[in-house]
């Protein structure tokens, strides 16, 4: 093995980091699984059982694609300085570090510039042929699908185009290993191959049979939909469901809630699926306004009035005439403005600012405040008669923190929407930005949400994953001693650290690769008592290879090796 192929190895098996205690393993910042074969051998019995051969190799392929794909872009990263050529046969390390398949490259025509493609591999271990020939014997049929989906999606993910593998020899068909061939799906001319890796009909008879279910569901029982209000926490239903309560009739609604929890958005739904949806939807935020221009900004004003009304203009009350009006932060408003609101409340009639006149006003009212109300009427600061009008029924809208089930669908649905603002394509968020965002509270709420997941969607490349770094500039301290991060929003593993640390004194000067090599065997037969299987493990390479190794530098076996 060339040198450079060693330190290729280092480098990506550093990446994976084993977090027991937690229950979970990392690569880089992607959470991954260990699986029994068997059990995955189970489960994909269950689908050439239940979906047939054809669905089954589909499902399997498109799978296997998908986590190609997310591989090659992991590779990118850790190996972006090398060629392309190198960077893409850095996959078969990846293969074998998940524990696939041996894969050895046979041939390999490679050059995204002219945007061709040729390759051939073998594979010997292949986990998916074993597991096959366990549960339905030697046959005539290859079996290897999720790899091959595997190789396809990892190149496809360097080529920028369409790559398709196709197994030409398996160990389920009885052979001593298996050969793969991968050409750009154009140069295939076989459809019934490639239509493999399109999305299955079955996906279309799901949807439509989920549309049927869900028009059988409204016909039995009336279900306003949330539409814009996305949630489906235990919190988050009590909220809407009382909202959907209000909904049908007029009466004044009090919504409660931090700052930042979305009020406005929930006081929007309860107008557009009212009687009065089709009238005006004004919005005043009263904490916004001065005290002393409240007034004329609720009610009107005449010309004249006082200095600089210039002219006469409506209310928001009369503007609201019909609709709704939504008074957010409405523990703010001054006591003068209570009294005029009050009075509004009770007689329906609106009076402009320097008007003997009075107008008729029909408007649905829904209030807002973070400010606990109760205690404000007991500090003098606001009037208990006006509470009484607008809390007829209040809702109250829980924090996000509140809210851990509802977090991944707003994300998702943050992503979507700033992704069309800025036209650009994000996969997601990566495994372990996601996390932190579950572990942080969030005083901000949904607010503070939408800010950080649109400086991600502005950072991110486009087709790329939003990573910690994208989310954050300085990543908050609380949060970074939560997820083991340094304040750059780096992995602060302290053995990753003191590795690399290692590895850059190491080549600062005069580094020999094979004295360094031949030192590390001799310490490692050393450490495992000159057992070359131990030692072999202990240097994550197989015995094979540390014999010859061994041989190459003239390390002679110990005597009492277990040859």
């Amino acid at each position: 093995m060339k040198s450079s192929d060693l330190i290729e190895r280092l480098r990506l098996r550093m990446r994976l980091r084993f977090d027991p205690e937690n229950g979970k393993i990392w690569f880089g910042e992607h959470r991954m699984l260990l699986l029994h074969t068997h059990a995955f051998g189970a489960l994909r019995k269950e689908l050439f059982d239940s979906l047939g051969t054809e669905r089954a190799r589909g499902l399997l392929a498109r799978m296997g694609f998908a986590s190609g794909r997310k591989d090659a872009e992991l590779v990118k990263k850790l190996v972006g300085d090398d060629t392309l050529e190198e960077i893409f046969l850095a996959g078969r390390e990846m293969h074998m570090l998940e524990g696939m398949v041996k894969a050895t490259k046979l041939r390999s025509d490679i050059n995204i510039d002219s945007g061709t493609f040729n390759g051939t591999f073998r594979w010997d271990s292949s986990w998916e042929a074993e597991s096959h020939v366990q549960l339905f014997g030697v046959g005539d049929e290859h079996a290897c699908w999720s790899q091959i989906g595997y190789a396809s999606g990892y190149a496809s993910a360097f080529m920028n185009r369409f790559v398709v593998f196709k197994e030409t020899q398996c160990t389920a068909c009885g052979a001593d290993h298996c050969l793969i061939e991968g050409r750009l799906a154009e140069d295939w001319n076989d459809p019934a191959y490639l239509s493999y890796f399109s999305p299955d009909n079955i996906v279309a008879e799901l949807k439509e049979l989920k549309q049927e279910v869900a028009d059988l569901r409204a016909t039995l029982r009336k279900h306003r939909d949330p539409g814009s209000l996305i949630g489906v926490s235990v919190g988050f239903r009590e909220a809407f469901n009382l909202l959907s309560q209000a909904a049908a009739t007029t009466i004044n609604v009090l919504l409660l809630g931090e700052t930042g929890v979305g009020k406005e958005r929930f006081a929007r739904w309860l107008h557009e699926n009212g009687p009065r949806a089709n009238k005006p939807f004004i919005a005043v935020n009263c904490s916004a306004i001065p005290h002393d221009l409240i007034e004329s900004e609720l009610f009107g004003v005449t010309k004249g009035a006082y200095t600089g009304a210039e002219q006469s203009r409506p209310g928001r009350f009369e503007r609201a005439n019909g609709g709704t009006l939504f008074l957010d932060e409405i523990g703010d408003m001054s006591q003068a403005a209570q009294v005029k609101l009050l009075r509004v409340l009770q007689t329906g009639e609106v009076e402009r600012l320097g008007d003997e006149n009075v107008r008729k006003v029909d408007v649905r009212l829904v209030a807002a405040t973070n400010v606990d109300l109760q205690r404000a009427i007991v500090e003098g600061r606001f009037r208990a008669d006006l509470y009484y009008r607008l809390a007829t029924f209040p809702v109250v809208i829980p924090p996000l923190r509140e809210r851990p089930a509802d977090l991944s669908l707003l994300i998702d649905s943050l992503i979507e929407k700033n992704s069309q603002r800025y036209q650009k394509k994000v996969r997601g968020v990566t495994d372990r930005a996601r996390e932190m965002l579950a572990q942080h509270s969030w005083p901000g709420n949904i607010r503070e949400l939408e800010n950080v997941i649109e400086r991600g969607v502005l950072l991110v490349p486009n087709g790329g994953y939003i990573e910690i770094n994208h989310l954050f500039a300085i990543v908050p301290q609380s949060m970074a001693e939560g997820m083991n991060l340094a304040g750059n929003g780096c992995l602060a593993d302290k053995s990753d650290r003191a590795r690399e640390e290692l590895y850059e004194q190491l080549l600062e000067e005069d580094f020999d690769f094979e004295l360094h090599e031949q030192k590390l065997l001799k310490l490692a037969l050393k450490k495992a008592e000159g057992n070359f299987t131990h030692a072999a493990r202990m240097l994550g390479i197989t015995r094979r290879q540390l014999s010859y190794r061994c041989s190459r530098h003239q390390i002679d076996a110990p005597s009492h090796d277990d040859q």
